[in-house]
């Protein structure tokens, strides 16, 4: 069979079981087979395929039409300017959450000297690529589950950053390593009445330890920001991604930890997304 009916039989899969944008889904899965790129699809229709490649793709076919993400078919996910590995034991990176890295970057220079650190770092994907653009930052990673840091530390050497970056597997209570000039954090913050509403590749796929934040959404955040407060330094700035209709209850916690809020941003979705605050 070649490329071109290939990709045709497997969208058409798909599409029977509901999934959207089939075809792209479909370019994407057999690139990641035979190792090119689209343009190297759309340009050799008529190539065969083996029979190792036709069982490999039509695997990969039966994995995405239950509704299992591309990210985790092809174990990459694009997040700022860098590529990152993953898999199902973290949470796929979300463009909203490339706002921490721009706000990050707008109050720091480039000679800027400072320590940063991510709670619940996950795949590394912010706390790398702000280490990536901010060539003398010292990074460290925290995170409850070990799985989650063999990715971050794999990220961190695809991305040449290990000599800059330290990881932990610490909850964040139990956490009491050195003071730092910015803490990031992007907590579970969905109530975990609400995780079975979520689209069927969040819940049935990524893992609910990074989505559930408890009967109110807010224990995690709660965590979080109690703990940011003994290991701030002075001065320093604090931003932490929150969910849809949390920011008022989140910036009174913030305020009786002593922070002092300096704004909130939104998302793409025009939804307050991040607290950006500094520790007075």
């Amino acid at each position: 069979m070649n490329i071109k009916d290939t990709i045709i039989n497997g969208a058409n899969i798909l599409k029977n079981y509901k999934i959207l944008n089939p075809y792209l889904d479909t370019e994407i899965i057999l690139s990641k087979v035979i190792k090119k790129d689209r343009k190297y699809i759309i340009l050799n229709l008529n190539e065969k395929l083996n029979k190792t490649v036709l069982d490999n793709f039509y695997n990969l076919i039966e994995r995405r039409k239950k509704n299992e993400p591309i990210a985790y078919l092809t174990n990459k996910k694009e997040f700022w300017k860098y590529e990152f590995f993953v898999n199902c034991d973290v949470l796929i990176p979300r463009p909203e959450s490339e706002i921490i890295i721009e706000e990050v970057l707008r109050f720091s220079t480039e000679k800027s000297n400072l320590n940063i650190l991510d709670i619940g770092v996950g795949s590394g994907c912010i706390l790398l690529s702000i280490l990536k653009d901010r060539k003398n930052f010292y990074g460290t990673g925290i995170d409850i589950s070990k799985k989650s840091l063999k990715v971050s530390k794999f990220n961190a050497k695809i991305l040449g950053l290990f000599n800059r970056v330290k990881f932990y597997n610490s909850d964040v209570d139990n956490f009491n390593i050195g003071k730092y000039d910015i803490i990031v954090s992007n907590p579970p913050y969905i109530e975990s009445l609400d995780l079975k509403y979520l689209e069927k590749d969040v819940k049935n796929f990524e893992p609910s330890l990074a989505l559930n934040g408890g009967l109110d959404g807010i224990s995690k955040i709660r965590k979080v920001i109690n703990k940011s407060s003994y290991l701030i330094k002075k001065n320093g700035k604090f931003i932490l991604e929150i969910g849809v209709g949390q920011k008022n209850k989140v910036i009174e916690l913030l305020r009786e930890k002593g922070f002092y809020i300096n704004k909130v941003l939104k998302d793409y979705a025009k939804k307050d997304r991040c607290i950006i605050s500094t520790k007075t």
